[in-house]
């Protein structure tokens, strides 16, 4: 029985029994920021446990794609070890949300098991919760299972909670005994024994309990069950293998490994190998079908860690070419049927892998060379320990993820001294948070600076609802020149977000304060600028924003957004903002996409922000709970932080976004939006550049004005400008070609001449010409002519090149060479000098260029009466 056909009995059987299939979740649990990615079947039905959600069905089921590689289930660094630990894997699972409860899920999975898949009853085994009697007595008189294979555990094997409170309740766990031969020979060997004889397959969970916060649990109104079903576990037992890697899940992809490295599975010094790779491409390949990318933080980085920790293992194999692209297609055959997404994305899926394997093996190679020599040092002082700084080196310079030294110094006998990495490398993020830190603020006796003029609260924004407003100065310093001032209450955007601070007045009756820039420091708005007039005071205020600089600003803010929005629904929905600049003269997106959009996409993202903006649609800012915003479709990206309640961003039906920025009221007030630059920035980040409002007028005029200057100076209609400059540009070539043949050709014509008109001396021709050409080759052309020629003598050659510079070529025929002891490599230094150049080549042949061509005909006349001299001796 094949994998397929095992999950399709699996959907078949519960669709039958009422269940309602649900397609898997992705693995970006975007419904969870405390998750980086779905690492359980149940991480979608969460709500529903919670209660949180009204409920669609009473009974479901899914085939749920899961990763685990970070926080309690983190199964990365045991992968390749054993035949069964994974970093992807998929969960088959069925819940009953208030329907059927302990008997009917009992039944369910032992009627599948026995039935559906026909595994030996006798084979499998049952634990249960200590205090769970009524799920013993369902096993035993219900099912019909002997007592002997009923076992009870305590809390830490068999029972479930989602947290320290909340829904929670008893297990029962079905395990299938693979037989002696896998055990450990104890006696009492039996479920949940560590020999890996007994192997887990289902897990039931009966969620019947709210624990609450003394302890206490109590009987919920509603009673759910949420199971678990390893489905490579199962596929393993079912088709009779030993290890999950030789079943068909992983044998396509094993066997391209073998095609391309020439390395065999069964070789026991290349299995650990061979079972990173087919596990790691797995993951990689399904989390970025569902839009993640390698990059330094987040679940960029745990994608970036796999991969590295991959290439590695390929170098075991001998293999030093990226290999982990070539082997998305086997399982992209095997399994995008099952989960299209892999099909849609298979060619950037393979591209995204390819470019990340080619960049870290650029210093994948020169890091294990360090490391060699760093476990050298360590063996030879000793101390068997690979110290921080070594290991902060392959970190920070060869980009070696610290799980992979470790893993690395494991293989050697070593260890890693981790207090000394995580020093330094909290050293760096420091140096990184103080480089980023708003600079008035290094100073730690900075509160000593400020002069107070009014006590109370301070930094209120008022700046969603007004421009204009009253308040109070609380405090100010001064430095080099500027001032920064602290109010009571501030209608000015402190910058933030990739948006810039405000600008404009505070006055009162007796000074007038220009504010240049706003920034948030901690819990203070600094308005930071000029006194224009008068002296600073406790006195009421007006701060006024500049109205027009906020209402330009605004544009480009909101434009983000439709940019946003025109972006994933051209290049797909793994794009992502990644930074942000938002001026009042333009703005700036950074975006994640591991290509290049061609010419139509990025015009076909610019109609689509433009007909969103002619559509006038409303902007609609309101205050959200988290939780409810983000269900409600609204973006927020992993690595966001967020408190309880956001400002959300809505322009419907189009755009949804949590942003705490300024924005206009109706897309129709940005006006136009224009691109004027798309550029790559970071591996898998991409720019775009672009100007709204007037500022894309002015854009657009300033080009009109140069298509108008090109349409008079080519005397054509504008549509045929392109037309023309490209004839105008192919005519140029050919008189360009026409010019360089009959400069040739003129040459040519001279060489003969250049012979006979040169001295003989002895016997032997002093050819010293200026060759009329302008460009090194073609003197070189002039060269070869002379040489074969040339019977017996010297040719000395120069040409005046671009820019003054000039290049020089000698040749020395051999008998000149013996008899003479004339030397072309010597000679040429020489002659070179007077040009303030250099050169080199062989006794026969050498050439040289220099800088002063103006000095061309004093270093011909020189060789002319130098080799004449050695000639004639």
């Amino acid at each position: 029985m094949d994998s397929n056909e095992i999950r399709k009995i699996f959907l078949d059987y519960f669709e039958n029994k009422g269940h309602t299939i649900v397609q898997s979740a992705s693995l970006i649990p975007h419904e969870d920021p405390s998750l980086l990615f779905t690492n359980a079947g149940m991480n979608q039905f969460k709500d529903l446990f919670l209660g949180n959600t009204q409920l669609p069905y009473r009974r479901a089921a899914s085939v749920q794609k899961c990763v685990r590689v970070s926080g309690k289930h983190n199964d990365l660094e045991e992968v390749g070890k054993d035949g069964s630990h994974h970093t992807f894997f998929e969960m088959l699972g069925n819940w009953s949300f208030g329907d059927y409860f302990k008997e009917g899920a009992i039944e369910f999975a032992w009627e599948l098991l026995t039935s559906g898949y026909k595994l030996p009853e006798e084979r499998l085994w049952i634990t249960v919760f200590n205090d769970d009697d009524e799920s013993e007595a369902i096993w035993h008189k219900k099912i019909g299972l002997p007592m002997s294979r009923i076992l009870r555990f305590g809390e830490k094997d068999n029972f479930w909670e989602m947290g320290a409170t909340g829904p929670c309740g008893p297990c029962t766990e079905i395990h299938y005994d693979r037989g002696a031969e896998f055990g450990c020979d104890k006696i009492d060997c039996r479920p949940n024994c560590s020999c890996g004889r007994f192997v887990e397959i289902w897990n039931l969970v009966f969620i019947q309990f709210n624990r609450d916060r003394d302890g206490i649990l109590r009987d919920l109104p509603r009673k759910n069950v949420d199971t678990g079903l390893g489905f490579e576990r199962l596929v393993t037992i079912i088709q009779g293998k030993n290890t999950n890697y030789e079943t068909d899940l992983f044998q396509p992809i094993i066997k391209q490994i073998e095609e391309i490295t020439g390395r065999s599975f069964y070789n026991p010094e290349y299995k650990m190998a061979f079972r990173v790779l087919a596990d790691h491409v797995r993951a990689l390949t399904f989390a970025i079908a569902d839009g993640v990318l390698p990059s330094s933080d987040g679940r960029g980085y745990v994608l970036r860690r796999i991969l590295r920790r991959a290439a590695r293992y390929s170098r075991k194999l001998g293999y030093k070419d990226p290999i982990l692209y070539r082997l998305t297609s086997p399982l992209i055959d095997l399994m995008g049927n099952t989960y299209p997404e892999l099909l849609s994305r298979a060619e950037h899926i393979s591209m995204v892998i390819h470019s990340e394997e080619e960049r870290f093996g650029e210093t994948l190679d020169s890091g294990l060379e360090l490391f060699e020599g760093i476990i050298s040092k360590a063996n030879r002082d000793g101390s068997q320990i690979i110290w921080g700084e070594d290991a902060f080196k392959l970190y920070d310079t060869y980009g070696f993820p610290i799980d992979l030294t470790n893993l690395m110094a494991e293989e050697s006998g070593l260890v890693v001294d981790m207090k000394g990495f995580e020093k330094l490398l909290e050293e760096q993020r420091e140096r990184s948070r103080s480089a980023s830190r708003f600079e008035v603020k290094s100073s730690n006796n900075q509160s000593k600076q400020y002069v107070h003029l009014s006590s109370g609260s301070h930094s209120r924004f008022d700046g969603y609802q007004k421009l204009e407003v009253k308040s109070r100065l609380r405090r100010y310093f001064q430095k080099d020149n500027r001032y920064y001032l602290v109010l009571e209450n501030t209608p000015f955007y402190a910058e933030s977000g990739g948006q810039v601070g405000d600008s404009g007045e505070i006055y009162n009756d007796h000074f007038r304060f220009q504010v240049e820039d706003t920034q948030r420091y901690e819990d203070e708005i600094l308005h930071i600028g000029k006194l224009k007039e008068g002296e600073l005071n406790e006195e009421d205020v007006t701060a006024v924003v500049d109205v027009s600089r906020r209402l330009a600003i605004a544009r480009n803010h909101t434009c983000t957004h439709l940019l946003q929005y025109a972006l994933r629904k051209v290049l797909g929905e793994h794009v992502q903002q990644s930074g942000s600049a938002v001026s009042e003269e333009r703005l700036r997106f950074d975006y994640t996409h591991f290509q290049q959009p061609d010419k139509e996409e990025l015009w076909e993202v610019e109609r689509l922000v433009n007909e969103a903006i002619m559509a006038d649609y409303e902007v609609i800012k309101s205050k959200e709970c988290y939780d409810t915003a983000v269900k409600s479709g609204a973006l927020a990206f992993f690595g966001d932080k967020y408190g309880e309640e956001v400002r959300v961003i809505s322009i419907d039906p189009i755009s949804r976004e949590l942003c705490g920025g300024t924005h206009l009221d109706r897309t129709g007030q940005i006006g136009c939006f224009v691109m004027y630059s798309e550029s790559s920035v970071a591996s898998g980040v991409r720019r775009i550049e672009a100007y709204t409002g007037f500022n894309a007028l002015k854009y657009v005029n300033r080009y009109r004005k140069e298509m108008g200057n090109l349409v008079s100076l080519l005397k054509c209609k504008p549509e045929d400008v392109s037309d023309r400059i490209k004839n105008l540009l192919e005519e140029n070539k050919r008189l360009l070609r026409e010019k360089d043949d009959l400069v040739l050709e003129m040459a040519s014509a001279g060489v003969d001449e250049a012979i006979i008109g040169s001295a003989e001396i002895d016997g032997s021709r002093l050819v010293v010409c200026d060759v009329p050409v302008d460009s090194r080759d073609k003197l070189l052309s002039f060269a070869d002519a002379i040489k074969s020629k040339l019977k017996s003598g010297v040719a000395v050659l120069g040409a005046r090149l671009e820019d003054n510079n000039a290049a020089l070529v000698i040749i020395v025929t051999p008998d000149i060479i013996e008899k003479k002891g004339i030397n072309a490599n010597q000679l040429i230094k020489k002659i070179a000098e007077r040009i303030n150049g250099s050169g080199g080549g062989r006794a026969a042949f050498a050439q040289a260029g220099g800088s002063e061509g103006q000095n061309l005909s004093d270093a011909l006349d020189y060789a002319k009466k130098h080799l004449a001299h050695e000639m004639a001796k």
